[in-house]
């Protein structure tokens, strides 16, 4: 029996380790696993273990039976808004898939926020939106892409939030998890793109001088040309591994 501590950390781990697995198909749909199996395999108390499944099932990914253990659910029944299972998704084999249906899923609702905002948006939110235009323009032009990932995530959480509808606000979450996987798995250029630069300018400016439907025409265009961009550098990357294999 493990003689751990209880901190926060353990319990991040435990729950990376197995939410990576059961969205990866690692840990199969259907499959049973013992909490006293999981304590000694991960060298933690059973109440770190029993916390990380109890997020786990928070998530739909798994339930919990007495006398059985702790059952894989469908993936009909996952909680697939939420941003660790988004996150676990990316880091596993069906990314490329996972970011189509982002994609998908963006292009429902930030044209919409983006028109509601040139509507709502107050003078403090257009000034945010502009200054992270800004900074993404520097950040671009010196390489740096956690630093441009960073503005990237402040401009859309900035425009969801001004469409001033509090569940579109909400997918913030969502969205900053789609940069963020994007930077975090080179499906991002080295030098980010001028023309998603501009048009992220292009947002700001519509919503700022009030023109809802340029807005939205402008940040349709921004997930397009995110989309074609992963789909060229994953047909990049592929395309060099073929290279790789028949040298």
């Amino acid at each position: 029996m493990s003689t751990d501590a209880h901190g926060p950390g353990l319990h991040a781990s435990v729950l990376d380790a197995l939410g990576q697995e059961i969205v990866s198909g690692t840990t199969a749909v259907g499959s049973v696993v013992r909490i006293d199996q999981l304590d000694e395999r991960f060298g933690v108390s059973r109440s770190v273990v029993r916390e990380a499944v109890r997020v786990l099932e928070s998530m739909g990914l798994v339930e919990t039976r007495r006398r059985l253990g702790v059952r894989v659910r469908p993936r009909n029944q996952w909680n697939v808004f939420d941003p660790r299972v988004i996150r676990w998704r990316l880091d596993g084999p069906d990314r490329e898939e996972q970011l189509v249906s982002l994609g998908e899923l963006r292009r429902g609702f930030e044209p919409v926020a983006a028109e509601l905002a040139a509507e709502r948006a107050t003078p403090e939110q257009c000034g945010a939106m502009v200054g992270a235009v800004m900074q993404m323009t520097v950040h671009a032009k010196a390489g740096d892409l956690e630093a441009y990932l960073k503005a990237d995530q402040v401009f859309h959480a900035t425009m969801l939030e001004a469409s001033g509808n509090e569940m579109l606000a909400a997918l913030s979450t969502v969205v900053a998890e789609v940069l963020s996987g994007r930077t975090h798995h080179d499906l991002m250029p080295a030098r980010p793109n001028p023309v998603a630069i501009r048009l992220h300018g292009d947002v700001a400016q519509a919503i700022g001088s009030g023109d809802g439907a340029a807005a939205s025409a402008a940040m349709t265009a921004i997930i397009e040309e995110a989309s074609d961009a992963v789909r060229g550098t994953a047909a990049a990357a592929s395309d060099d591994t073929e290279e790789t294999a028949a040298d």
